[in-house]
């Protein structure tokens, strides 16, 4: 469970970071982090305690994380 747990963390991170870089959201790497962890944050600790399972635990993560960012913004954007 804990292994999990810090996979689920470095791939949030990674999401996070990867999505900033490619022009997915323009946040800020921090802000992308955060947002991405907190989600796979989350979706673990839902996935543990319901054992509501999409995939398997990484692609769980991906989609959980990249799910934080499309619903959480941290800024409006200016147009």
């Amino acid at each position: 469970m804990f292994p999990t747990l810090i996979g689920t963390v470095v791939i949030a991170g990674i999401v996070g970071y990867a999505s900033e870089r490619v022009g997915f959201t323009r946040n800020g790497v921090l802000p992308s982090i955060v947002i991405c962890v907190g989600g796979a944050f989350l979706f673990y600790f839902v996935r543990v305690m319901f054992g509501i399972r999409l995939f398997s635990p990484g692609v769980d993560a991906i989609l959980s994380s990249l799910g934080a960012l499309v619903i959480v913004p941290t800024r409006y954007r200016r147009k």
